[in-house]
């Protein structure tokens, strides 16, 4: 850099030494000094200093996107039963009363007041499942059910003893009555779950099962003879086939159940169970129960959630033989202790584990006759959701 040694006395300004200023030519002298004039020497001019240049401001930070958050992801959800056996004594033996003193009749309207307890005593996310049935409803499918299938079985099997026909009439009867029984039997299973689920409701949101008969009829007669013709080997196949329709075609509003479970995979458990349960006396079974509970919930999903299911075999075994005991001891009395302590049992090992949105969930209920309940019940059959 040129040092900065002279200023011009005229201009002010700041140069190099030169013998006279580079602006204004005056003269300032040798050596850079100022040539001699008349008149008080011009004072010194100050440099200005150019005003700092601003800071530069900082650039607002762009506010961090927020990351997506599924919400209840890692939540399990469980089922509360609130329900008493004391409350259910009461029901029971007025149902039981009302049954004798009408005949029977009244049964139809004692199984919706149990059902209809035990769904409002079923708590889920804080709010309670109801059920919807009626007692009339029920009876007039049991009228339709006696006619449709009741009739041609009772004709098959008393007109052959009337007319006193030969052997061979009566074998024909009683295989074309095992046929029909095997058709009856899914049509039943089928039509009490339709009816059921669709009178089962949870926030005002119904329920519903779409499959369709016949092809539960298909699978169902197709199963019992595999199982048959293998001698028992193809049951846990069987079993497992039967579940996957009933729940693939269930629905929660405009969700569906969903399941993914193989009836192989049980195969080697059950195939080990049967020996292990006759050595046993039969106590091995709980557990491969137990075992069978868990791998079917386990593979159960609905939505983006799924269901998980913690029993055991000794819990199931000690269930049963209290219950048993229960009711021996108390005579019958204890069975609706019975009930209640063996729906809580059941709630109690089942949860319901993963993000699910129950807001988007909507109303898309279906139309459900009576009909194969009251085959259900006319052939005395305990179909449960399950």
């Amino acid at each position: 850099m040129v040092p900065f040694s002279m200023k011009c006395p005229k201009c002010g300004l700041i140069q190099a030494r030169n013998p006279a200023c580079k602006v204004c030519g005056t003269a300032v002298g040798q050596a850079g000094e100022a040539a001699p004039s008349s008149g008080a020497a011009a004072p010194a001019a100050r440099r200005v200093e150019p005003p700092p240049a601003p800071a530069a401001s900082p650039l607002p930070k762009r506010p961090a996107m927020p990351l997506p958050i599924t919400a209840g992801a890692d939540e399990a959800r469980r089922f509360t039963f609130h329900g008493s056996g004391g409350t259910l004594l009461g029901i029971h033996t007025v149902n039981v009363l009302l049954t004798i003193v009408t005949l029977g009749i009244y049964s139809f309207w004692a199984r919706v007041r149990m059902r209809g307890y035990l769904l409002s005593q079923t708590e889920f996310e804080g709010d309670r499942f109801a059920y919807h049935g009626t007692g009339r409803e029920l009876f007039n499918g049991s009228l339709k059910a006696g006619l449709i299938f009741g009739l041609p079985l009772a004709l098959l099997n008393a007109v052959p003893e009337l007319l006193d026909a030969g052997n061979a009439v009566k074998t024909a009867a009683a295989l074309l009555i095992y046929g029909l029984f095997m058709v009856f039997l899914p049509f039943a299973m089928v039509g009490s779950r339709r009816y059921r689920l669709s009178r089962t409701s949870w926030r005002s949101i119904r329920f519903s099962f779409r499959g369709r008969v016949l092809d539960f009829i298909k699978l169902f007669i197709g199963g019992s003879l595999l199982s048959l013709v293998t001698l028992g080997v193809y049951y846990p196949i069987f079993e497992v086939r039967r579940y996957a329709f009933m729940i693939s075609h269930s629905y929660f509003g405009n969700e569906k159940f969903e399941f993914d479970g193989q009836g192989r995979d049980l195969l080697w458990s059950y195939l080990a169970a049967v020996p292990l349960s006759l050595l046993t006396l039969g106590i091995y079974w709980f557990w491969f129960l137990a075992k069978k509970q868990r791998y079917l919930m386990d593979h159960t999903s609905f939505a983006t959630a799924r269901f998980h299911s913690t029993v055991t075999g000794g819990a199931l075994c000690l269930l049963y033989l209290m219950n048993l005991v229960l009711l021996l001891v108390t005579l019958g009395i204890a069975w609706p202790w019975v009930v209640a302590r063996t729906t809580r049992f059941n709630y109690a090992y089942i949860s319901l584990e993963g993000a699910l949105d129950v807001a988007a969930i909507q109303q898309e209920a279906q139309t459900a006759s009576a009909t194969g309940e009251g085959l259900a019940g006319f052939l005395d059959l305990d179909l449960d959701l399950g």
